[in-house]
């Protein structure tokens, strides 16, 4: 087995904008996260680490490193290469739209990767019916419930096939019946395709 992510001695602080004093929101954190994908491999949901987007690349450690697949994530160069193997789902789902219809938006990711066509519609097409979105696929994202559009994200990043996908307080837009459907869906979808996720 080895070591997929890894986190050693993670520092992050948030610079406040009202009067650029800092925040510590991670102090001296290490784990690791191991590729163990075998037959009785199972989702495991990882909470309160708070270092999703440091994982993903999107924000840049104060202090430590992060490496994903012997990358790390706080090297430009590499920013490309992270995000193809870790996907996020943002808390907000209005932060996440790129495009004026369902169905353009969760191909957006392929697209840009250089997908054939014809695979970037089988993909679209299963990631939106497993989110159960499939019939919203021409529809205009602005129009969707805040609940639609979380689904409609996680289509997004799971269509980009990634080998982890970090969920950022996911479920906050759904209602507790929706919550706990998307939940085993997730749980299925990861543990079918040996992926992690991390909410």
């Amino acid at each position: 087995m080895t070591d997929f992510i890894k986190v050693e001695n993670l520092v992050f602080d948030y610079i406040k904008s009202e009067d650029e004093s800092t925040f510590r929101a991670i102090d001296d954190v290490s784990f690791t996260v191991e590729r163990k994908f075998h037959s009785d491999h199972r989702t495991e949901w990882l909470g309160k680490i708070h270092a999703g987007k440091d994982i993903n690349g999107l924000l840049v450690p104060t202090a430590g490193k992060i490496y994903v697949d012997g990358l790390d994530s706080a090297d430009p160069e590499n920013i490309w290469e992270v995000r193809q193997r870790v996907a996020m789902v943002f808390q907000n789902p209005d932060n996440q739209i790129v495009s004026s219809v369902v169905e353009d938006d969760v191909a957006f990711g392929p697209e840009n990767l250089g997908v054939d066509p014809k695979e970037i519609r089988k993909r679209v097409d299963e990631a939106l019916k497993s989110v159960e979105m499939y019939e919203f696929r021409r529809k205009a994202p602005h129009l969707l419930s805040g609940g639609q559009k979380q689904r409609v994200g996680i289509a997004r990043a799971y269509c980009n096939e990634p080998l982890v996908m970090l969920l950022d307080e996911p479920f906050g837009h759904l209602d507790a019946q929706t919550r706990y459907l998307m939940q085993d869906e997730l749980t299925r979808i990861w543990q079918a395709e040996k992926r992690t996720v991390f909410l």
